[in-house]
C-alpha cells in the first residue's frame, strides 16, 4: 500500500504575505541571510508581523551550504530568544537551516514534547524546500553534504509571494530555474514515482518549458516569475513523494568540494545523467538504435513523455531522448550556465582528478542516488564526473 500526503499548508497569490499578520504565536524567530536585511527586503516579512503586533527576533547568520556549526549556533539563539515559531526566509540554505534548527531544538526539548511551528518563505524559485521533508547541511571538514530526511522536518506552512522574486538576478534565476527542472525530471523517472508525484512533476515541467527562459530574460515579466515560483513548489511536492536520483547525488558533492551553486551543478549534470539513465550515448550506432527500439525501457518512455511535454519529438524513442538532452544543454547555455567544470574551476585537471574517488564514494552513498532509475557503479559515476570536466 502506498501513501501520498501533503504535510504543508500553502498560501499563494497576491498579498499572501499578509498571512503573517494573522499568526498565533508568542514571538517569531526569523532565519534569513544578511542580504535580506541589507537590501531592506526583510521589511516584506517584518511589516505584516508588526501589523499583527507579533514580536520577532532576527537570526541573519545564514551562509550558503550551511555547516553543522551554524545549526548549533541557530539552535542556541532560538532557545535563548524565547520564541515559539520559526520563519525561514530565503533560498534553500535559509530554509534548510530553519528546518534543521527546528528539528534539533525539538530533540533537545523532548521532555515537554512541544511542537515548534515552522513557516518557510522562499525568495528564489528553485529548491522547493518550503514543502519538503528534506534538508541538506554540510560537514566542511569531511567535504560532504549531509542530506536529512524526516517527515517531521516538513514546514507547517509555506508562503509563496512573487513579490520576493521580482528582483532576483538573472544568473540566480537561471540556476534555480534549472534546479526546478531537475527536481521535476528526477522525480518523474525515480523508482518511487507514482501517479500523484508524476502529475505534479508533469505540471512543473510544462511550466518550465513555457516560463523558465522568459523569467530569466526579463525580470519585469512578473507573470513568468510567479509561474516559476509555483513550479518550484510543485516540483518540491513531487520529489518529496518520489525522491530524486543520481543527478542530485552527484551535484551535492560538487557543492561540497568546489562550492558550485546547487542549481548550477544540477544543470551541468542533467544532460549527462539523462543520457546515462536512458542507456544511450551521443554516438549510438544504427544497430544500437534498432536494438533499443525493439524494447525501449520504462525510463526511456518516461523521458520521452518529458520531451513531448516540452514540445520535442523525433522519429523514434532514442532520438527523442537525444532531443531532450540537447534541449537541456541549450537551455543551460542560453542562460549562461557553463557546460564544463574546466570553465569555472581555477584548478588543473590533475587536481580535479584527486577529488574523484571521494566524490564518487559520497555520491553512491547519497540518499538521493538510491531511487535513481539505473543502478550506477563506481566506474559509472567516476566517468560521469570526468565527462563533466
Amino acid at each position: 500500500m502506498d501513501r501520498f500526503h501533503i504535510l504543508t499548508d500553502i498560501y499563494f497569490g497576491d498579498h499572501s504575505l499578509d498571512r503573517l499578520s494573522r499568526l498565533a504565536c508568542r514571538k517569531a524567530f526569523i532565519v534569513t541571510d544578511p542580504f535580506m536585511v541589507q537590501s531592506s527586503a526583510i521589511r516584506n516579512i517584518t511589516r505584516p508581523l508588526q501589523e499583527g503586533n507579533i514580536p520577532f527576533e532576527l537570526f541573519t547568520d545564514v551562509v550558503p551550504d550551511p555547516p553543522v556549526a551554524k545549526v548549533v549556533e541557530g539552535v542556541s539563539s532560538f532557545i535563548r530568544s524565547g520564541c515559539d515559531l520559526i520563519i525561514g526566509v530565503g533560498g534553500g540554505s535559509a530554509m534548510d537551516l530553519s528546518k534543521s534548527i527546528r528539528k534539533m531544538a525539538e530533540n533537545i526539548d523532548r521532555q515537554t514534547k512541544s511542537h515548534i511551528r515552522l513557516i518557510c518563505i522562499p525568495t528564489t524559485s528553485g529548491t522547493g524546500s518550503e514543502v519538503t521533508s528534506f534538508a541538506v547541511i554540510t560537514d566542511p571538514e569531511k567535504q560532504v553534504k549531509i542530506p536529512l530526511n524526516s517527515e517531521d522536518m516538513a514546514p507547517d506552512e509555506a508562503i509563496l509571494d512573487a513579490v520576493l522574486v521580482k528582483s532576483v538576478p538573472a544568473s540566480v534565476t537561471a540556476d534555480t530555474g534549472m534546479d526546478v527542472l531537475t527536481h521535476a525530471i528526477e522525480a518523474y523517472v525515480s523508482t518511487k514515482h507514482n501517479d500523484f508525484s508524476g502529475a505534479l512533476a508533469e505540471k512543473a515541467v510544462e511550466i518550465c518549458g513555457q516560463y523558465l527562459f522568459r523569467s530569466f530574460a526579463d525580470s519585469n515579466d512578473t507573470h513568468a516569475r510567479a509561474k516559476m515560483h509555483t513550479a518550484a513548489t510543485l516540483a518540491g511536492l513531487a520529489f518529496n513523494s518520489a525522491s530524486l536520483g543520481l543527478n542530485h547525488g552527484m551535484a551535492h558533492q560538487l557543492g561540497a568540494h568546489f562550492h558550485i551553486p546547487h542549481g548550477r551543478a544540477n544543470a551541468m549534470l542533467l544532460p549527462l545523467v539523462t543520457e546515462y539513465n536512458a542507456g544511450i550515448s551521443a554516438f549510438t550506432r544504427n544497430s544500437d538504435l534498432r536494438n533499443n527500439l525493439e524494447a525501449p525501457s520504462p525510463v526511456v518512455e518516461r523521458y520521452c513523455n518529458i520531451a513531448n511535454m516540452l514540445g520535442l519529438s523525433s522519429f523514434n524513442e532514442v532520438m527523442t531522448v537525444h532531443s531532450l538532452c540537447n534541449y537541456l544543454k541549450y537551455m543551460a547555455e542560453s542562460m549562461g550556465i557553463p557546460q564544463r567544470l574546466s570553465e569555472i574551476l581555477k584548478i588543473s585537471r590533475e587536481e580535479y582528478e584527486t577529488h574523484l574517488e571521494s566524490m564518487t564514494e559520497a555520491a553512491l552513498r547519497d540518499a538521493c542516488t538510491e531511487t535513481n532509475p539505473r543502478r550506477p557503479s563506481r566506474a559509472d559515476v567516476t566517468e560521469l564526473y570526468r565527462k563533466l570536466w
